[in-house]
């Protein structure tokens, strides 16, 4: 692999968003970097693009410009496309755009195993899965009477809030078990109200607001276990984050989600379904009784801790150089 030409990275987003497109492509690029120069742009081609040998980009839709151009610069090498939740569980049934990005790259990288299976059947020789990955923590000692569980996602359609809401209202009555939620709510309002309407009326729920993520780590890490509500994900950083400092995960049944914890993983509620996810919060604090006979909480632990080595950065680092050698095979 050359150290003369550049690796580009396109990303709807840069350092000033700070989301999760931008720490993937800042996360790549630091991975990456040792191989050969890795840049990340938002738009492509620009002043630097002729010393460019790979592009990755990420989205199907958002990246179709630069996509298009790279074709057509370099029609039949080089190019990879980062398919997110929103295009592989939205946009390639409706947008040209996207199905024109994934008919023209080399490789399709999705970031959990049950992407592969969302791409039509010619596609899927292109794909590849490479999962996110984010640094151990060891598990924090936690009390035992009561559950603590934590959600992380802002205030959006698609993360179905409603559904955390609706099962802070179910266990109004339990003191012993707190919701604590994570994000901002800004863009919502309708929304945002219903988040402050459960504070005031359900003592266990917590409406936080947006965090730093140190602190949201850390909220994490405290908590007995993460809850995951969304109706559609590519591959939720957070669900990896909280496997690796040894949270279990509560989760909506959906594709993206099973994608990362597991098709047999036992904290699954089905979308949408609040009494459901009740049931297993108040499952999961049976398992600290002095009757510890559910021990569902032990069980999502000992399956998280199995899923932990997915999500290792060494693991993401080889399959990052093994993407890009797909791409641009040694002479």
């Amino acid at each position: 692999m050359s150290r003369s030409s550049s690796a580009v990275i396109v990303s709807p987003a840069l350092a000033d968003a700070n989301n999760g497109n931008w720490r993937t492509a800042q996360r790549w690029q630091q991975m990456l970097a040792p191989q050969r120069p890795v840049r990340i742009v938002r738009e492509w081609p620009d002043a630097q693009a002729a010393s460019d040998g790979v592009m990755l980009a990420l989205h199907a839709r958002r990246s179709a410009a630069a996509v298009r151009a790279w074709s057509e610069a370099h029609p039949g090498r080089g190019l990879a496309v980062v398919l997110t939740g929103t295009d592989l569980y939205q946009d390639l049934a409706t947008s040209a755009e996207a199905r024109h990005s994934v008919a023209v790259a080399q490789r399709l990288v999705v970031l959990q195993e049950r992407g592969v299976e969302a791409l039509d059947a010619p596609l899927r020789p292109k794909a590849r899965v490479i999962y996110q990955s984010g640094p151990a923590w060891p598990p924090l000692a936690k009390p035992r009477d009561g559950l603590g569980a934590v959600s992380v996602g802002h205030l959006r359609a698609v993360k179905t809030p409603q559904t955390l809401f609706e099962a802070a209202r179910l266990m109004r009555d339990r003191a012993d078990i707190r919701i604590t939620h994570i994000g901002d709510g800004g863009g919502e309002p309708l929304l945002a109200q219903q988040a402050r309407d459960t504070q005031r009326d359900c003592p266990g729920y917590e409406w936080l607001g947006a965090l730093p993520h140190d602190a949201t780590l850390q909220r994490i890490r405290e908590a007995h276990v993460l809850v995951h509500t969304s109706a559609m994900e590519g591959g939720a950083h957070v669900i990896l984050e909280a496997v690796r400092c040894g949270t279990p995960v509560l989760a909506s049944r959906v594709d993206g989600n099973v994608g990362m914890l597991g098709a047999d993983y036992e904290g699954y509620f089905p979308h949408g379904d609040a009494a459901a996810l009740a049931r297993l919060l108040q499952d999961c604090r049976a398992t600290q009784s002095d009757n510890p006979a559910p021990g569902l909480l032990d069980r999502l632990a000992a399956q998280c801790a199995l899923r932990a080595p997915l999500f290792d950065a060494d693991a993401e680092r080889r399959a990052l150089l093994n993407l890009l050698q797909e791409l641009e095979p040694t002479p």
